[in-house]
């Protein structure tokens, strides 16, 4: 950070009124806490605002402390949950240049009008759980878009004085803002009045129910706000009375300034008559301002913010004592927070399946980590959050600011003065100065994650004398690729042992067991952590929703029901496809009727499908998992990427898979080893064992019983073992290639044309070229690349692509 180089202000006669100082050994209480708690905040870039039940969610996450990248986490949680609060799904992912990418999987038969994702780190817990990121999603729904009851709406007015305290026979400045009960503007009209019922101002709206006017409270006077709103109902809000001492501080900001104008009344006590003023922002102090008012009431000054980084600046007015008696926000924008990144479009074809091709360039020598989302964009609704909104305004900011992203569109005059009535109608985080004058140092509940993820835990039953030498455990990890790691521990003398820094995915079996003395393992028992926050089914309350008003009179919707009825078409049409019939006959029970009757239930008996024995199916050991063995023996059925990232698709459809009959996650089906598998059935569409019907088919995995039972793992010398749970594995993102006309007939009707979440740029490797192509529908695009770099800038591009567009 900069040291600026302000010291001395004067009066126009040239009387000394205002000294600043800086903070060089930073030894204030608010350092400490900057130190030891530095804030994170958080961004989520999704693909589109709204989806048709049944698509995928797209999303990468940014996470930043204070201005820089995080390096307070090495993780990240995910939380879904429907229009009811019930949890539907939670994840974990890595964080990688502190961001992380995800996938979600709406169902098809979802009823809701949204899904509520919540999304955190270990880290933040220790924060305020105002600060927790949390987002409605819209959900459209035919069904539920008929049958929503209509909303009764409830006008609200609050009244805000500038400083956070009205004074009596001084001028104040007092912000209001109307909205109903879901946080959406409401326009009102009146005046505010004394207790005679005197008029003495009257409202005026500025921008989206906020608006702002003078009051000079007189002794004996209160005041209210007489108001009535777009629907003719009327209202009156009460306007806290004034103080008859005190002080308190008014800002105005020009471009390159903070004007500061700290006004008291006559009549204080002794410590009102030096004051000190800080200024700080991610709590950090730029400024220390000792304020001389014992001659005077009203002192003007002005301090530089030219210089400032961009976000919310705090204004905290003390007394001599350091009580704190007024506050006051302003946002600073010396657009500090930007890198730039160029896009163009060498090709561009919006015919159908036509191929584009955009140029991402960043000059800047940091290294940039950026996602880019292509949508239909006549599906587009307004996009209300951004990048800098979130990191900037909104983490900052308590409570609901409607439509934040318009905030940061531009530094236009009139942006900015709106910007300001947001700064005067919101609280903010309010720093705790009654723990500081205390000296109370923060408390870190959760502390700093400096691993990824961990096999620890610990042994019991360890007693003294147990073993000459010290304890060790030796470990195998078999993973879902049937891949193996070997490695140990000491155990201390508490029993506890840990190994630092693993990484894997899904479900993982870690055999284990004592070096050298195996008796010790009949008289202890061992637990197991992989080091993750410990996460339950939960359930939380919603408030009332508003969420008809996005999509009132929108041509977006009538586009996403379009491709919603088109959809569904699609997927009956498929359900009645029927696939070359496999006729087998015997007259006595082959093996797979004999495995059929031992293991297939219900639902699950009989089926049109295919069904595969691996009992003495030596040709399914050589297959790194399951799903790689039934890829080219089920017609249709591929296993798109690779790895870790592994996809399912069955004729344009996803089928469910199902573990003994439960329905599971493709992930946990890949972590089982084939050797643990018995018998797999292959439904085609529909399978009314799945809810909603089924409409992508099923398949249904089962695993050895009985005398089928399960063989120890090679390696494994019949080591005790335990699953460990580890990252949660998604999606990648399918891009079809249409270079050959015949390449695939299906239709296509993706809303999302192209998702990369890791689009990444560094002095030697500046520019980026991808290629997309059309979808049979779509004839303008939607293009949204946002991203972060490692100074902790951010970008955020916004282009509308059509057949113009081409550079």
């Amino acid at each position: 950070m900069k040291t600026l180089c302000l010291r001395l202000f004067f009066t126009a006669a040239g009387m000394l009124i205002l000294q600043v100082g800086f903070s060089q050994q930073l030894d204030s209480i608010m350092s400490i806490y900057d130190a030891q708690l530095p804030r994170e905040k958080m961004h989520i870039h999704f693909d589109k605002v709204a989806y048709n039940r049944d698509e995928t969610i797209w999303y990468k996450l940014y996470i930043l402390a204070g201005t820089d990248l995080t390096r307070q986490s090495k993780n990240v949680y995910v939380e879904w949950y429907d229009t009811t609060g019930k949890m539907i799904k939670q994840t974990v992912a890595p964080l990688f240049q502190s961001t992380a990418k995800g996938s979600f999987d709406l169902p098809g038969d979802y009823k809701g009008d949204f899904v509520h994702v919540k999304a955190y780190t270990r880290w933040m817990l220790n924060d305020d759980s105002a600060f927790i990121y949390q987002k409605d999603i819209l959900i459209n729904s035919i069904t539920t878009a008929q049958s929503r009851p209509a909303v009764v709406p409830r006008t609200k007015v609050d009244a805000f004085p500038e400083s956070g305290v009205l004074l009596q026979g001084v001028l104040n400045r007092v912000a209001f803002k109307s909205t109903n009960q879901f946080g959406i503007p409401v326009i009102i009209k009146g005046g505010v009045y004394n207790n005679k019922n005197k008029q003495v101002d009257t409202l005026v709206i500025k921008h989206d129910g906020m608006g702002m006017f003078s009051l000079t409270p007189q002794p004996g006077e209160t005041y209210q706000i007489n108001w009535t709103d777009e629907n003719g109902k009327k209202g009156t809000t009460l306007i806290e009375p004034a103080k008859t001492n005190g002080a308190a501080i008014a800002i105005r900001a020009t471009n390159d300034k903070a004007l500061i104008q700290v006004q008291r009344t006559g009549d204080v006590p002794d410590n009102y008559k030096r004051l000190n003023l800080w200024v700080h922002m991610n709590q950090s102090l730029f400024y220390k301002v000792k304020i001389n008012a014992t001659e005077k009431t009203l002192i003007n000054a002005e301090i530089p913010i030219d210089e400032l980084p961009t976000g919310v600046l705090q204004f905290t007015l003390f007394t001599s004592d350091f009580i704190p008696i007024a506050e006051r926000i302003l946002f600073v924008n010396n657009r500090q927070h930007e890198f730039n990144a160029k896009v163009t479009l060498p090709v561009v074809n919006v015919d159908r399946r036509g191929k584009n091709i955009v140029e991402v360039f960043v000059s800047d020598t940091a290294f940039t980590n950026m996602s880019m989302a292509i949508t239909d964009a006549a599906i587009s609704l307004p996009e209300t959050n951004s990048i800098y909104s979130d990191l900037l305004l909104s983490n900052e900011i308590r409570g609901k600011i409607y439509n934040p992203a318009y905030y940061l569109t531009s530094d236009a005059d009139s942006i900015t003065a709106n910007l300001d009535l947001v700064m005067l109608t919101n609280g903010w985080r309010r720093f705790d100065w009654e723990k500081a004058n205390a000296a109370v140092l923060p408390t870190v509940v959760y502390p700093k994650e400096n691993d990824f993820l961990k096999v620890g835990g610990k042994v019991y039953g360890v007693k003294p004398g147990m073993s000459a030498k010290p304890l060790q455990l030796n470990f195998i990890m078999s993973a879902k690729d049937s891949s193996k790691q070997f490695f140990f521990a000491e155990v201390g003398k508490d029993g506890l042992f840990e190994i630092r820094n693993q990484f894997f995915y899904d479900t993982v079996k870690v055999f284990y067991g004592f070096n050298g003395n195996t008796k010790i393992g009949e008289v202890t028992q061992v637990q197991l952590d992989n080091g993750l926050l410990r996460q339950i089914q939960k359930k939380i309350p919603f408030s009332a929703r508003n969420l008809q008003n996005p999509w009132s009179d929108s041509l977006a919707r009538v586009k996403m029901n379009f491709i919603l009825t088109e959809q569904e078409k699609l997927r009956r049409s498929m359900a009645s496809a029927t696939l070359q019939e496999v006729i087998v006959k015997a007259k006595a029970k082959s093996n797979l009727q004999v495995m059929e009757e031992k293991y297939a239930t219900g639902l699950f008996s009989g089926g049109d499908g295919f069904s595969f024995d691996l009992t003495e199916n030596n040709a399914a050991l050589g297959s790194l998992d399951i799903l790689g063995y039934l890829q080219g023996r089920v017609p249709g059925l591929t296993v798109s990427g690779s790895g870790a990232q592994a996809t399912l698709s069955w004729r344009g459809g996803t089928p469910d898979v199902f573990l003994n009959e439960t329905q599971s996650q493709v992930e946990l089906i890949q972590s089982i080893p084939v050797t643990d598998i018995a018998f797999v059935k292959v439904f085609r569409p529909p399978f009314f064992g799945s809810m909603g019907g089924g409409s992508g088919g099923a398949i249904a995995i089962y695993t050895k019983k009985g005398a089928d039972g399960r063989k120890t793992p090679p390696d494994s010398h019949g080591l005790e073992y335990t699953l460990l749970g580890g990252y949660s594995r998604f999606k990648e993102f399918f891009n079809p290639s249409y270079d050959k006309p015949a390449d695939n007939n299906d239709p296509d009707l993706r809303t999302t044309l192209y998702w990369n979440p890791y689009i990444l740029t560094n002095k030697k490797s500046p520019r980026i070229r991808i290629t997309f192509f059309n979808n049979d529908i779509s004839k303008k695009f939607l293009l949204v690349l946002e991203g972060v770099n490692g100074d902790g800038k951010m970008t955020r591009v916004v282009k509308v692509i059509d057949s113009k567009s081409q550079d």
